[in-house]
């Protein structure tokens, strides 16, 4: 009897075109979910049946809940080596392995500066001013050169980032917790002492952390308070990391300029949420990893963990 494959979240109908899944046709059979489920029940009922659950980054969380609903699930695999929504240990309780793929940061790099651009040469509404008929020109773009660029993090995708800016004649600074200033001078860029004063001097604001503890509020509406009028904050981390409530007090009062935002506390985000109605914001679903590349990766390695797991001996497990 074959085993049971359900992949959740295919938004793009991409998973079984992205990696070869005739390895395991003879063992298992695949199910694409391409509807996202909100409600638990909703998910138990579609999934209870299946003993492999392939899952799209943090789409869907596993709770211990879910898991002790899920009594014939034995292999859940999700897109990336980290995945906060997964309660590992409730994973381990339930004796469900917990494997992982490898990805790159190169996509969330480029989403990262199309935001940017997207808001500092006013995209949007110049192309929907042209698609109405409307007026010819009507913004001032800013101008990169010469700008400072503020880094909330320094690791694989700061870094990325930075080096962009530097390309367009940015003035890069960074600052997070334990980021020092040898490491800065490693990178080539200023290193700021203090959130603050980077928050105070910064016209572009990008974050690059991982959530947790340290980082969940970062900014919040005091901190918002110090970035100056004209700039904007772009966030293709975690939403989280901003007190999101401040956040749309910052823009609605334009304390900020405007914001270029890829992630948010609910996702998808519900029909009548603010940021879907705010002039100042440049919205993007998510999409920082969302690339042809990083597909295929993360289905073929999931081919790989599945065969794996059959053969007993089970890869890139998380911990």
């Amino acid at each position: 009897m074959k085993l049971r494959c359900a992949i959740l979240d295919d938004y793009q109908n991409a998973a079984l075109h992205s990696a070869d899944w005739s390895t395991i046709s003879e063992q298992v059979e695949v199910q694409v979910f391409q509807q996202h489920f909100d409600q638990e029940d909703e998910l138990v009922s579609a999934i209870e049946d299946y003993d492999i659950i392939v899952a799209m980054r943090e789409r869907t969380p596993f709770k211990a809940s879910l898991f002790a609903r899920l009594p014939r699930l034995k292999l859940l695999i999700t897109t990336g080596m980290r995945n906060a929504s997964i309660d590992l240990a409730a994973a381990a309780s339930h004796g469900v392995v917990v494997s992982g793929t490898s990805g790159s940061g190169d996509p969330t790099t480029e989403l990262t500066w199309a935001l940017i651009l997207g808001l500092a040469r006013h995209i949007v509404p110049e192309h929907n001013a042209i698609q109405s008929n409307g007026p010819w020109q009507s913004t001032l773009g800013m101008d990169l050169q010469g700008k400072k660029l503020g880094l909330l993090g320094l690791g694989k995708l700061g870094s990325r980032v930075a080096r962009i800016g530097q390309a367009f004649g940015m003035d890069v600074t960074a600052w997070s917790q334990n980021l020092t200033k040898a490491r800065a001078e490693e990178v080539g860029v200023s290193y700021s002492a203090s959130k603050e004063e980077l928050l105070e001097s910064s016209d572009i604001v990008s974050i690059h952390l991982v959530l947790c503890e340290r980082t969940r509020g970062l900014l919040g509406a005091k901190e918002l308070k110090l970035m100056r009028p004209t700039s904007y904050l772009i966030n293709t981390s975690r939403a989280p990391i901003v007190d999101q409530a401040a956040l749309v007090e910052a823009l609605q009062n334009k304390r900020i300029a405007g914001a270029g935002l890829d992630v948010f506390e609910v996702e998808p985000l519900p029909k009548d949420d603010v940021f879907r109605r705010l002039p100042n914001v440049l919205t993007t679903p998510h999409l920082g990893y969302v690339s042809q590349g990083n597909y295929q990766t993360f289905y073929r390695d999931a081919v790989e963990n599945i065969e794996a797991f059959l053969s007993g001996s089970p890869i890139r497990i998380l911990l």
